[in-house]
């Protein structure tokens, strides 16, 4: 059996169709191996099948193009180049003339490529998507193969990266500028507004990325802010930049927060570990905020002053500093914050001594950097017991695996790579895209013909 797949192709300034052979498909005898058409075959079918479209396509613009718009005379030729252009099915070189312009015609230079002008960027934006997405969730390397794998296209390394970064650029272009506060209008205009939505739950947090720089490759590591919101009926949404780089992270949450529809009238519970960087970035965002330190993080340091308690030799005196640890804790839980401190003081005092061994002296800092960190924070925390009777946020602990999802899968686990600050930032705002569903509706506002699958679902339920 021969199969030959052939396609018209109908021109307006072409009366004859053109016909072309594409392909040319051949089976005996019928065997699983063959049945069907094979992934080589079909890449080959795509690929040859684009390059009759674009060139076609390409040919009838310039055919439209080569006579001046105001005179109608036929412009003169000044040389023909070749311009790349790279698809999901393969890189074409396609003839690009250089006309002279017209002596009517004063708004253009001594010539021009009508192509070239046409096809600036030179790459599909449909490869600019898949890159930049997939790049997103795993190494460049592994997007490589993966687009390779599937389709009759040929790529590298590097030119996966720089178009992963050209879409964050475009995206970063995009944000406001920065400002110190959020908040719009007055009580009597907050009054007046619609009813608001459900209220928002706003968890943030950091983690670490390996760093590098251009005379160091292995420059220790930098932290790296990640958030996420929640909202019971609606989509969960994350952000993410690089500390002492980002230089909108105020603007950055709130155009999150506005991704749920914020209101001025409508409730925030902003929850994190206590950090003067997060702290200072969820405040004045909106005047019905109430900002929570997360009882994780409270818990996780008691728990380890705990532990160094029982790695010391057992007496009398640390039994009593067992019991105070564990009634501060009890009156942090309740919020009676002023009680825990004065315990905290007591603790401290009971470690005194002349000359401290190496694992009180260790305990001895511990303690005094958790006064410090309830003090700092004594206006953050709340009666835990009454916010975890009626549901309430009290925890992080959904933004802890919001680190490992935003950070740690794509920049320290399987993929220990070292970044530069701004290639880590540019990154995490093309995976966040991502991760929110949102890249496929940028490029939908970039390019307004642009389709994705999701998109062509909607159109046809």
């Amino acid at each position: 059996m021969k199969i030959k797949v052939q396609i018209i192709i109908e021109s307006e300034t072409n009366d004859v169709p053109v016909v072309e052979e594409i392909a040319c498909l051949q089976r005996d005898t019928l065997i699983p191996d063959t049945f069907g058409i094979t992934l080589q075959e079909g890449k080959d079918l795509l690929k040859n099948l684009q390059k009759s479209m674009i060139i076609s396509h390409a040919e009838e613009y310039i055919a439209q193009e080569k006579c001046c718009r105001k005179c109608g005379k036929e412009l003169s030729l000044k040389g023909k180049n070749k311009i790349s252009y790279r698809t999901l099915f393969g890189k074409l070189k396609i003839t690009s003339p250089r006309f002279y312009t017209c002596a009517c015609d004063s708004s253009k230079g001594k010539s021009f490529s009508p192509l070239a002008e046409k096809l600036p960027e030179r790459t599909s934006p449909e490869l600019l998507y898949l890159q930049s997405k997939w790049s997103s969730l795993m190494s460049y390397g592994l997007t490589v193969d993966l687009l390779e794998e599937i389709l009759p296209l040929n790529t590298n390394i590097a030119s996966t990266l720089l178009n992963t970064r050209k879409v964050a650029e475009r995206i970063e272009s995009e944000l406001k500028d920065e400002q110190g506060m959020f908040i719009e209008g007055c009580e009597r205009e907050w009054e007046n507004l619609p009813e608001p939505g459900e209220p928002i739950a706003v968890g943030i947090d950091g983690g670490y990325v390996y760093g590098r720089d251009d005379k160091n490759r292995k420059a220790g590591c930098f932290e790296v802010i990640v958030g996420k919101s929640m909202q019971e009926h609606g989509e969960n949404k994350r952000f993410g930049f690089v500390n002492n780089y980002d230089e909108k992270p105020k603007r950055r949450l709130y155009e999150m927060l506005r991704s749920h529809g914020l209101q001025m009238n409508q409730q925030i519970t902003f929850l994190s570990d206590g950090g003067d960087t997060v702290r200072d970035l969820q405040l004045y965002m909106s005047p019905n905020a109430e900002h929570i330190l997360d009882w994780f993080h409270i818990t996780m340091r008691i728990t380890v002053m705990k532990q160094m308690v029982k790695g010391i030799s057992k007496h009398e005196m640390l039994k009593e500093i067992e019991d105070d640890i564990e009634s501060m804790k009890w009156h942090l839980w309740h919020g009676n914050v002023f009680r825990a401190l004065q315990l905290l003081d007591d603790i401290e005092d009971d470690l005194y001594c002349d000359n401290p061994n190496a694992k009180i002296q260790k305990l001895q800092k511990a303690v005094n950097e958790f006064h410090v960190y309830i003090s700092n924070n004594r206006n953050f925390i709340p009666n835990y017991q009454d916010r975890y009777h009626y549901g309430e946020c009290i925890s992080t602990a959904f933004v802890e695996s919001t680190v490992n999802e935003v950070i740690s899968k794509r920049m320290r686990k399987k993929q220990q790579m070292r970044w530069t600050q701004k290639g880590a930032h540019l990154l995490l705002q093309v995976r966040t895209k991502t991760l929110n569903n949102e890249l496929g509706e940028t490029f939908q506002r970039w390019y307004p013909e642009f389709q994705t699958g999701e998109s062509l679902e909607k159109m046809a339920a």
